[in-house]
């Protein structure tokens, strides 16, 4: 199939807006570049956080080791949703500005912090950090590039992000294994907050003026409930559960960060149990953030060319395989294998649910429903924390991932029977 051509300039504004990839390359270049560096803020603690938990904090029980999963979770699902409304009331560069001002702190607060209370803190500050320009880096690209490449603008943003995490993964794990854990590992972080900030102000532009004119240009929806002039509460609702598509979307995506919180706090966990070296937990904390990352630019674009719900159902489905795979190996090899394949299922899901949203959405409320999906998606985080930990506790870390990969596997049956395809040319 001949993908879309690109739309032309917004009419009444001859050449002033351009809607597509291709005209609009360079300013999304620097937006992949900057959500590296978004990436990267949150790769600084993959492998080191756990660990600083166990050995230097000392912290015996799961739940209470798991504390700064959950406040990142809580805070960066609710910044989420305000970074929508207010990128549609302020501007979309004003809130990735502010998103990188509370970046600063976070590197040093993990490299000075007395006691646990201040880790949970720097997650709280880095949950804002994570909703403000992450979210906002997805409105941007969704802004420039149109419907035609929508899927390959996600795959690209969500490649660059999570292709830096696991990089600053494995770079920290080794840097820990040298140095110790604290401080050489977070000086990256310092690093990417400077430089992020500094893209942000001098280099970003605002692209809220490309949604308004893709708006001018959509046709009016078959569906009264996805018009234009939706209030936010009828957003919420719609994205929630009115929708088939939005609400399967936004269930897979709070499941899929459910999984990413299990393998931040307890993968490490049970590798050290086993008696992995911390530049091998290091590299098995890199491998499946890295193969999701690279695995999104093809998934985002093939979602373009077959639709978007059979490959939701198949990562959902391969997800809840591989982590059955970590609770039953005992050695490195089967680890990495299942790490590989975990990063292959939530690369076939994640660039594709954020697409389900473009495609529904109209232009006038996409922000907010994009914040709305981000709100479930990372409250994922908090209540995989939350979930994980206390069956880690009660039963022990086996159990815990044997239940997190059963609700994987039933949220790919369940995307499969209610959502419907959403992408406009299949």
């Amino acid at each position: 199939m001949n993908a879309p051509a690109e739309p032309a300039p917004a009419p009444g504004r001859p050449g002033a807006i351009r809607l597509g990839l291709r005209a609009n390359i360079a300013q999304f270049t620097l937006l992949v570049a900057v959500n590296a560096l978004v990436g990267g803020m949150l790769g600084q603690e993959r492998t080191v956080l756990p660990l600083l938990a166990e050995q230097t904090f000392h912290l015996s029980a799961y739940t209470a080791a798991l504390t700064y999963i959950v406040a990142f979770g809580v805070v960066k699902a609710a910044t989420n949703f305000f970074a929508g409304t207010l990128s549609d009331r302020f501007g979309r560069k004003p809130v990735l500005v502010a998103g990188w001002l509370f970046a600063l702190p976070v590197p040093l607060l993990l490299i000075w912090a007395p006691s646990w209370g201040w880790v949970v803190f720097a997650n709280v500050l880095l949950g804002v950090n994570q909703g403000l320009t992450w979210s906002t880096t997805v409105i941007m690209k969704i802004d420039l590039v149109g419907p035609a490449r929508r899927g390959l603008a996600m795959g690209l943003n969500e490649a660059a992000g999570y292709g830096a995490l696991a990089a600053t993964a494995m770079a920290t794990g080794a840097i820990a294994a040298h140095s110790g854990l604290r401080p050489q590992p977070f000086l990256l972080g310092i690093a990417y907050a400077a430089l992020g900030l500094g893209l942000s102000v001098l280099a970003v532009r605002e692209t809220r003026d490309h949604a308004r004119a893709e708006a001018a240009l959509h046709p009016a929806p078959d569906n009264p409930g996805h018009h234009a002039d939706l209030t936010t509460a009828q957003i919420v609702r719609t994205t929630s559960y009115g929708d088939k598509a939005l609400s399967s979307a936004s269930w897979a995506g709070m499941v899929n960060n459910l999984n990413d919180a299990l393998a931040w706090g307890l993968f490490p966990l049970l590798y050290a149990a086993h008696g992995l070296s911390v530049a091998r937990i290091g590299l098995l904390a890199a491998l499946y953030p890295a193969v999701w990352g690279l695995g999104q630019i093809l998934t985002g674009w093939w979602s373009d060319r077959v639709g978007r719900k059979h490959l939701v159902t198949a990562g959902m489905l391969l997800q809840g395989a591989a982590i059955g795979m970590v609770a039953a190996g005992t050695s490195f090899p089967v680890w990495a294998g299942a790490q590989i394949l975990l990063g292959a299922g939530t690369a076939l899901v994640y660039p594709v649910l954020l697409a389900v949203i473009g495609d529904v959405a109209h232009p006038a409320w996409r922000a907010r429903a994009v914040g709305v999906y981000r709100l479930w998606r990372d409250g994922g985080f908090a209540v995989g924390a939350l979930l994980a930990g206390a069956l880690a506790d009660a039963y022990g870390l086996t159990t815990a991932i044997w239940a997190v990969a059963a609700l994987t596997a039933a949220t790919g049956l369940l995307v499969a029977v209610r959502m419907y395809e959403t992408h406009p040319r299949v």
